[in-house]
């Protein structure tokens, strides 16, 4: 005890020692440790919390989620309306970045995924499973791909949004700035205020057109039968005549031979019978020859039905084609396949169940000046009527070229600009981007594009959309379904990889 009390005193004094420079020194590390904590402290990003945004919010045009800073943001036509933070795919099972659209609405549904978990007010964006729902937020990514947001901002938003509104997921921080570019969709006024008039015409004129196919067609099966009927009543007639003829002649030759007049009195009855009959069937042979003549013949109704068949098909196009002109446009130009696509919502219910259709029937080449160098992946939005025909956006979450750069560089056939331009709406949108369209776009779906340089762990894990082709098709024969055709022999899939995208073999159903 007395030894350990004496080297405690000793240190003491030793440090009492202690040259003031030293003290000094430490005294200026510990100082410079608590201000680089401070600073450390004072760098750090907030985490994300709900807002809205100070004026009267217009309806939403696209959301935007950044993986970075977990956080998503609603915009109207004239800025950001909603804030609140998210929680997105967790290492391995990664949200994909990319350009998508919400193809689903389900207020109630179940994941039927991972155990009957609960997806409140889900907005799906994929058909394998990828989507917009309330959930549990941890403060950093947790989900196994969806985007999962506050319980009660994901109610709000889902009362707000339709099916075909834009969400995009970036891999950092992105928004819409105002944007310019002469190639831009000028619409013609005359065009859009004439459109509704116009499609009520022509979808009028349609089913008229259809009224006369279906008129037209059953006339043919009708003329078709009689001509059968009519063929075998004149046969049984030349028939039935040409034996009352024989008759008539046996009955002649029989009076000629007669040599008593009882014989000739029982020839001339039986001639006068037999000319009675023969001139009967001569009249009734005539008559049904005549008939026959004033008809159209099987071939003749089935030219008139194959016209109007045709011109039933020409206008259900062109009335199909101005119904469409009343909903925005959207167009996808890859880099990869040196393509470009036009789609637009039909708003008609897919007959397989879920979701609606979109029309496809504009697929083209386009040409892209400098092909090899990249481009980048940028969403033009138009928002807005201006006094020079739209106002546009653009967003970019792909950096190669800047958003100018990039539209320089491409060239839009005249005769799509023709198609698709006067027309024109807010809520088009021109999408640029170096990757193909994803294996989920389908007839289902507007665009869906997938960053390939960046995790896709919860997408390429998912089953995908069956290739599944739609009956009943009224849109035209060309109207849609370019892109893919069914899979007549769907087998289990085996990821591979494709225009720098992974994709999967068709499977049946899809999971979440």
């Amino acid at each position: 005890m007395v030894t350990r009390f004496k080297t405690a005193q000793s240190r003491v004094a030793m440090r009492r020692r202690e040259p003031p420079a030293i003290a000094a020194l430490v005294a200026m590390a510990a100082l410079t440790a608590l201000t680089a904590d401070a600073a450390a402290r004072q760098a750090r990003p907030a985490a994300p919390t709900e807002e809205t945004a100070p004026r009267d919010a217009g309806e939403p045009i696209m959301a935007i989620v950044s993986i970075k800073t977990q956080q998503v943001t609603l915009y109207d036509a004239d800025g950001w309306i909603l804030r609140a933070p998210v929680s997105t795919g967790t290492t391995g099972r990664e949200t994909p970045a990319g350009v998508f659209t919400v193809v689903e609405k389900n207020k109630d549904h179940r994941s039927n995924m991972y155990d009957d978990a609960e997806m409140p007010n889900m907005q799906r964006i994929t058909w394998n499973g990828i989507a917009l729902h309330g959930g549990p937020l941890p403060g950093y990514a947790a989900s196994h791909g969806c985007v999962r947001m506050p319980y009660g901002f994901a109610e709000k938003l889902f009362d707000k949004t339709r099916i075909g509104m834009r969400v995009i997921i970036s891999p950092n921080d992105a928004a819409p700035v105002e944007f310019s570019h002469p190639a831009l969709f000028v619409p013609n006024a005359g065009a859009v205020a004439a459109a509704p008039a116009r499609a009520e015409t022509l979808v009028r004129e349609a089913a008229e057109a259809a009224r006369t196919a279906d008129e037209a067609k059953k006339a043919a099966v009708t003329a078709a039968r009689e001509a059968a009927s009519l063929t075998a009543s004149l046969r049984k007639l030349e028939g039935l005549k040409k034996r009352a003829d024989a008759e008539l002649a046996l009955a002649d030759k029989a009076l000629g031979a007669a040599k008593t007049d009882e014989a000739r009195a029982r020839a001339e009855d039986l001639k006068q019978k037999a000319a009675a009959k023969a001139a009967d069937l001569g009249t009734r042979l005539d008559t049904a020859q005549a008939d026959a003549k004033s008809k159209p013949t099987a071939a003749e109704a089935k030219d008139a039905a194959k016209v109007a068949a045709t011109r039933k098909a020409d206008a259900a196009k062109a009335a199909s084609e101005a119904k469409l002109a009343l909903e925005p446009v959207s167009v996808y130009v890859s880099r990869a396949t040196q393509k470009l696509y036009v789609r637009r919502n039909t708003h008609k219910p897919a007959p397989d169940g879920g979701g609606e259709v979109f029309d496809a029937s504009i697929e083209v080449p386009v040409t892209i000046r400098n092909p090899e160098k990249r481009i980048g992946t940028h969403v033009f939005t138009a928002v807005a009527h201006s006094d020079k025909g739209l106002r546009w956006t653009a967003v970019t979450i792909d950096n190669a070229d800047d958003a100018k750069s990039a539209f320089d560089r491409i060239s839009i056939p005249q005769d799509v600009l023709d198609r698709i331009a006067p027309t024109a709406l807010p809520r088009s949108s021109i999408i640029v981007s170096d990757e193909p369209l994803s294996r989920e776009t389908n007839y289902r779906t507007e665009f869906v594009a997938v960053l390939s340089n960046q995790p896709q762990g919860g997408f390429i894990t998912r089953q995908p959309t069956p290739d599944v082709i739609a009956s009943g098709n009224d849109w035209g024969a060309d109207s849609f379904f370019p892109l893919f055709q069914p899979n007549s022999n769907p087998q289990p899939g085996t990821m591979r990889r494709r225009g720098g995208q992974y994709y999967q073999q068709v499977q049946p159903g899809w999971s979440w």
